[in-house]
């Protein structure tokens, strides 16, 4: 299966990060910048077939998306089974590092929470394969490469899947804006998923039963809540801190 990504910046990681998966570009014939140059020389060293064409076929191409001038078609990324997910953690030499999204619908958010898990290390991102953002064009445009570098999981029982991940000794990590314990107080170096709600309603009452802990942001302003993408690279990244410590 292929789909379109499109945008500068997404294009470019997909050429620099694994140039096999992308098929074909379509430039604007007409821009003739550094960053198009850069985009063009990769292409030829991949030996990827590009077409100049005009804006109002990349326009159509992107579904009047933000395209800045490139649109590539590139294999899908490869969605993991829960029982791939298995053999995923069998195959690490470090202490899982799991990010685990419960019920996020908006593929911005899916693609920002991707590319925080690539930047963290995170070894898999799993979310339910109902009524959840997947890989779309807009995720991988968003994600900026990391949809491809880094195995994106989808389980029909999330509450399963959690209840296996800690039968291995995965330690869950919940996100609750009510809960006592902050995430900077955490002990977060071992084996461990961090799980995390969906937009607006949060985690839902199984994921919080299947917590080890609940932990909270603690917030300085007026605000009451980060947008999820914010809040899952501010957890991870407090979490790649003490494991590189």
């Amino acid at each position: 299966m292929s789909d379109d990504l499109f945008g500068l910046h997404a294009v470019q990681a997909a050429l620099e990060r694994d140039p096999r998966n992308v098929a074909e570009l379509w430039v604007d014939g007409k821009r003739h910048d550094k960053r198009m140059a850069d985009i063009l020389a990769l292409a030829e060293q991949a030996r990827v077939p590009v077409h100049h064409v005009d804006k109002s076929t990349l326009e159509k191409r992107a579904a009047q998306g933000r395209h800045q001038g490139v649109v590539a078609r590139i294999h899908t990324p490869r969605v993991y089974t829960e029982a791939e997910l298995g053999t995923l953690l069998d195959r690490l030499d470090d202490p899982p590092f799991l990010l685990v999204l419960d019920g996020i619908t908006d593929p911005h958010n899916l693609g920002a929470c991707l590319r925080s898990a690539d930047a963290a290390g995170v070894h898999a991102v799993i979310a339910p394969k109902d009524r959840a953002a997947t890989l779309t064009a807009t995720a991988m445009k968003v994600a900026s490469g990391a949809a491809q570098t880094v195995p994106f999981v989808q389980v029909t029982n999330l509450a399963r899947c959690l209840r296996n991940l800690k039968e291995r000794g995965i330690w869950l990590v919940g996100l609750d804006g009510y809960a006592e314990q902050t995430v900077y107080d955490t002990d977060l170096k071992g084996p461990l998923g961090i799980v995390m709600g969906a937009e607006g309603q949060g985690l839902r009452r199984l994921s919080k039963e299947h917590c080890d802990f609940l932990v909270n942001i603690p917030m300085a302003g007026t605000v009451e809540s980060l947008n999820v993408s914010v809040a899952t690279g501010v957890c991870l990244f407090e979490a790649l801190r003490q494991r590189t410590r």
